[in-house]
């Protein structure tokens, strides 16, 4: 990922810090990517969780299947209320995979909707689907700079 996907303000006040649920959740306003980089390590808070879940409007099993995390794991974490440095790291890709969208999209809405409907250019895929690995995450990154280009994605 580049540096500008860590931008503290994204345009319709979408961010991956507000993503995550913000100062009050993360404890920090990173804003580089060693402060990122920082945070996954020590885990960010299980609070993300639900922050997350309200951002997407979608339900926690989603969530679960989205980021390929057992939903028991995110139901145990949300009692220990720290996610481990893996979970941690497949939010902030989450995370900043919404703040670019609604970027591109100059709308949240229609952010999270493109987010969850089925892409040709992604094989039929919903983005949301492709975002528990990196190399998905990258393949909606790179459709989101082809959109933002003009280019058909």
């Amino acid at each position: 990922m580049n540096t500008a996907t860590f931008k503290n303000e994204a345009l319709n006040g979408l961010s991956a810090a507000s993503v995550l649920g913000g100062e009050p959740v993360l404890h920090a306003l990173p804003r580089s990517v060693l402060e990122w980089i920082a945070l996954v390590r020590q885990g960010i808070s299980s609070g993300a969780v639900d922050a997350v879940v309200r951002v997407l409007g979608i339900g926690q099993s989603e969530l679960s299947r989205a980021l390929d995390i057992p939903e028991r794991t995110l139901a145990r974490r949300k009692k220990e209320g720290v996610l481990s440095p893996d979970e941690s790291g497949k939010m902030v890709r989450l995370a900043q995979v919404i703040e670019r969208a609604a970027v591109v999209f100059e709308d949240d809405r229609a952010a999270m909707s493109w987010l969850k409907c089925p892409n040709a250019a992604l094989g039929g895929n919903t983005p949301l689907s492709l975002l528990d690995t990196e190399l998905g995450s990258t393949a909606v990154m790179n459709t989101l700079g082809r959109i933002e280009h003009g280019v058909f994605a």
